[in-house]
């Protein structure tokens, strides 16, 4: 087997010829005789005289193989206890079926389609569907206000929507046909289509000249996959939170079939007849590639969970879908682990359920602190992986190959640059600093094949926005370093690094000390303003359950951590014990909301954010202090 270093180089070196070679993983209708096509930097291109269709990848092909009867999908929903199985032959057919719906309503090559659903399989079908025409699908996270689903359909000006009739989360019902209604009356651009998958929990009205899924899809003839070039672009992803005019990341065909299948083998471990659940949503980047593409093109078995981690019912739930669905590795963020933690910190709820299939647990999504890794890989007795990437990325930068050459495990680390991304850590003036210094971390161009090419239709924002910060480099926008052994340390965003006193401080080297703490489930450490010293770092700490120690001991004892890990230069003497920390839909803490708070901004609620009463609470506690 060869090292990862020998690869990682081959792919710096001689790109052409690695992601050829890559390349043969994928079906195509007319393969590449090229990789990269640079005649127009910083626009690159992969593959570009390369035609293919990505559901054919993802279904077809393993029907035409013969593995039609193999397990494609398996959806488990926690709030309604319905649980389902797909074939890859039965996934085929309901997908040709709604690609022949959409192109009964006029969606074609290159049209847009907006899908606006919940975890149910009409998502993922939706969204293949779309594949085999074609067509290009964006897929808005259920729930999002209408204003931010009015500003992505301007946007992306939508031929048809499709929606739900209503989402669930834990303890409610949210109508989605409402919030519809008023996007729509917000947007300027009017789809010609309104296709409406009703759900019993709450059915919605329709409309004049709206549709209801299953009536359309009854009486449609099945669609055959549409071959595209391998540059045509296969969704626009809007990254979250935005504001403004929304950024569209787009992903294409090729580039991306190529590169997710290279890491479910090299990176995942995962292959064909393996079971692989992603715990995340379709509506973020890691549902796209990780719950709908990676798994089926490489012929595996993808688990789609409605559902938390905790309170669905219990601290088990995570561990009830791993045993009965015989996971062999589960990929999800790091505060799904700190919420089970909170609520089991002795992991009783593991010794109900046999997980023997089990075998790595991957996280990412944000910084995996050391503590938490610790837990995990004590509580699991497997490998706990952590890995780095973004939704521009569309698959990991940086990760511990476990297809390839498993590598020893550094907490904090997600271990090195995954072959084709050339990452290096950079100084304001765009010179490479040395071992163990922080700086930006940056990738150097050309991207790897799966990235993204450009915004949707705003070239010059692309530009603007990611790499004009340094001359021939993509700009992560989260700072880091390397160690003396080549692992990349991600501290975090670099708006979360503060300068104290002229020092400049990772909150993320804070955060790892507060979770350290044997009374702590989750912390978050932000810089608030300080006239004397410019920023001091405060934090915040949520309990584990049955904790019994009182606040001023906790804090003497974090403060005194703190000094004696990173220093007095650090000036930590602020932190408060709260009951939650205000967070996204897909787990990341909103550190920028609770910075505002405290330097007393007035800033909207991000539509992002999961319980808008969390941050709420904490307005007194974070509020300026005198």
């Amino acid at each position: 087997m060869a090292t990862y270093h020998d690869v990682y180089r081959r792919s710096l070196t001689d790109p052409e010829g690695f992601w050829l070679d890559a390349a043969r993983a994928v079906d195509w209708d007319q393969a590449p005789s090229r990789a990269l096509d640079a005649t127009n930097p910083p626009l690159y291109r992969w593959f570009d005289d390369g035609v293919l269709n990505t559901c054919h990848n993802a279904l077809d092909r393993h029907v035409e193989a013969g593995n039609g009867e193999r397990t494609a999908l398996v959806y488990d929903s926690a709030y309604t206890g319905e649980r389902r199985s797909f074939t890859y032959q039965g996934l085929r057919d309901e997908v040709a079926r709604v690609a022949g719906a959409l192109r009964g309503l006029g969606v074609g090559v290159g049209d847009r389609v907006v899908v606006y659903m919940p975890m149910v399989p009409a998502a993922v079908i939706a969204m293949l569907a779309c594949a085999r025409l074609g067509a290009v699908h964006s897929v808005v996270f259920g729930g999002f206000a209408p204003r931010e689903l009015a500003a992505r359909i301007d946007d992306a000006k939508p031929r048809v929507l499709i929606c739900a009739s209503c989402g669930i989360e834990p303890g409610r019902i949210v109508a989605y046909k409402p919030i519809v209604n008023a996007a729509l009356k917000l947007s300027d651009h009017r789809p010609d289509k309104v296709v409406v998958l009703q759900r019993d929990q709450a059915p919605a009205t329709l409309e004049e000249g709206e549709l209801d899924w299953d009536n359309l899809v009854a009486n449609a003839q099945p669609a055959k996959c549409v071959p595209v070039a391998a540059t045509d672009p296969l969704y626009i992803l809007y990254t979250s939170g935005t504001t403004g005019k929304p950024k569209g990341v787009v992903r294409d065909n090729g580039g991306h079939a190529v590169a997710l299948a290279w890491s479910m083998a090299n990176i995942y471990d995962i292959g064909a007849g393996d079971t692989w659940w992603t715990a995340s949503d379709v509506g973020w980047v890691v549902g796209h590639s990780y719950i709908v593409y990676a798994p089926l093109i490489v012929g595996a078995t993808s688990v789609l969970y409605e559902g938390k981690p905790v309170g669905t019912p219990d601290a088990g739930a995570f561990w009830r879908v791993i045993s009965e669905h015989g996971a062999k590795a589960l990929f999800t963020a790091p505060t799904a682990l700190r919420a089970i933690k909170k609520v089991d910190p002795a992991g009783e709820e593991l010794a109900r359920y046999d997980m023997s299939t089990f075998r790595t647990l991957f996280l990412a999504g944000e910084r995996l602190d050391p503590e938490t890794y610790r837990w995990a890989t004590e509580k699991l007795g497997i490998a706990v992986v952590d890995h780095w990437w973004q939704t521009e990325s569309g698959w990991p930068i940086a990760a511990n190959l476990r297809g390839l050459d498993r590598m020893p495990i550094k907490p904090g680390s997600p271990t090195v640059p995954v072959p084709g991304y050339d990452v290096r850590v950079l100084d304001p003036a765009g010179d490479e600093v040395p071992a163990g210094a922080e700086g930006a971390i940056c990738i150097k161009l050309p991207l790897p094949p799966g990235t993204l090419p450009t915004l949707w239709g705003d070239d010059e924002r692309y530009i603007e926005s990611y790499l004009l910060h340094f001359d021939g480099y993509y700009l992560t926008g989260d700072g880091g370093y390397f160690d003396s052994d080549g692992y990349l340390f991600v501290m975090g965003r670099t708006d979360d690094v503060i300068n104290v006193a002229g020092h400049r401080l990772s909150t993320g080297s804070m955060e790892a000390v507060l979770a350290a703490h044997p009374a702590v489930a989750e912390c978050a450490v932000i810089g608030v303003h300080d006239s004397l010293k410019g920023q001091l770092p405060r934090g915040l700490v949520v309990l584990k359950a049955g904790v019994d120690i009182s606040p001023d001991q906790l804090r003497e004892e974090l403060v005194a951590a703190v000094r004696a890990e990173i220093g007095p230069v650090a000036a930590f003497k602020d932190v408060d014990v709260v009951a939650g920390l205000p967070k996204t839909r897909s787990g990341k803490i909103l550190r920028k909301s609770m910075r505002a708070i405290a330097d007393g901004r007035d800033e909207p609620v991000p539509s992002t954010i999961e319980d808008p009463s969390v941050l709420e609470g904490l307005r007194p506690i974070l509020r300026p202090r005198e």
